[in-house]
């Protein structure tokens, strides 16, 4: 873990108050290609982003700044641009094939950790099993996987497995989901269909393993934790509830506008992380904000 003060003085133990980075923490390296993307695009105003690139609005407020034209991921309309662009997320083959049909020109910028699910998918729905995926509901990846699958399944929690007809089942992962809650859900499945033939291929993404890992590892040493990145991020959510499942109190921000000095008080080591589609920038904003508050609170002798 790294931790961080902030100013000269900050950083020499002349306030109470530390700050502890996690290992890993941040942007990964889809979203960041993603963006690189999207940077090298000359014409925006000809491409709608085919929903959101990332759930991090001040991303989306900076493509909608350059031009970019955005459709509603629940929506499937044809986008009056020439140009579409996927997300990092994924979207099916089916709703590939049908913006190709339309005549639009596709720029695909889907994670390869997400192409990884949609293949495990489809050889196990190759295999004969009917597909489960666990994750959100609705998520926009998990709707990308779905699509392309007959009759798939989709669980939340352990507690909602049940016995299924199918002789054979085959089991995957959104690729944020945390590795502990698939385990448990695997658990159940097997245990609610003991005669069936199950297989499981875990699609857990390295970066959320590693993101994960990095504030377990933090925890023992902290009394709260901040956790940086949109409010819709399935990743960065998880971030804040592994703390809370550890009784380590988690604030989930935004941007360094949304801390609150009243919301850090009692607390004298205070762990950072940030979700995968947080850009640096903001991280390092959040940052600095804490080590002034920190600072604000030390000793008056202390910072003379």
């Amino acid at each position: 873990m790294q931790s961080y003060g902030g100013t000269p003085g900050a950083r020499q133990a002349r306030c109470t108050r530390q700050i502890l980075w996690a290992e890993e923490l941040g942007m990964c390296f889809g979203v960041r290609d993603a963006l690189r993307v999207l940077g090298e695009i000359a014409r925006p105003a000809e491409v709608t982003i085919h929903g959101e690139l990332v759930h991090n609005p001040e991303v989306l407020r900076a493509l909608d700044r350059r031009g970019f034209h955005r459709s509603p991921e629940a929506t499937r309309g044809v986008p009056a641009t020439p140009v579409v662009l996927v997300t990092a997320h994924g979207i099916s083959d089916r709703e590939r094939a049908r913006l190709a049909a339309a005549g639009k020109t596709l720029v695909d910028t889907t994670c390869p950790l997400v192409r990884t699910v949609h293949a495990a998918a489809r050889q196990l729905a190759a295999e004969g099993r009917r597909v489960i995926v666990v994750g959100r509901r609705g998520h926009v990846e998990v709707r990308g996987i779905t699509e392309d699958l007959r009759d798939p399944i989709v669980l939340e929690a352990p507690g909602e497995a049940r016995p299924w007809p199918e002789p054979r089942l085959g089991i995957v992962c959104q690729s944020t989901t945390p590795p502990a809650l698939a385990l448990e859900v695997v658990a159940a499945v097997r245990a609610t269909n003991p005669g069936t033939d199950v297989r499981f291929v875990d699609t857990i993404c390295s970066p959320t393993r590693a993101r994960l890992a990095a504030v377990q590892a933090l925890l023992p040493h902290i009394d709260m934790l901040v956790v940086v990145g949109g409010a819709a991020s399935n990743n960065t959510r998880q971030l804040a509830l592994a703390a809370a499942a550890r009784s380590v109190r988690a604030v989930h921000v935004e941007t360094a506008a949304d801390l609150d000095p009243a919301t850090l008080a009692g607390a004298e080591r205070i762990g950072l992380t940030a979700g995968t589609s947080t850009l640096p920038a903001t991280v390092d904003a959040v940052a600095a904000r804490l080590a002034a508050f920190a600072a604000a609170r030390a000793p008056t002798a202390a910072r003379t």
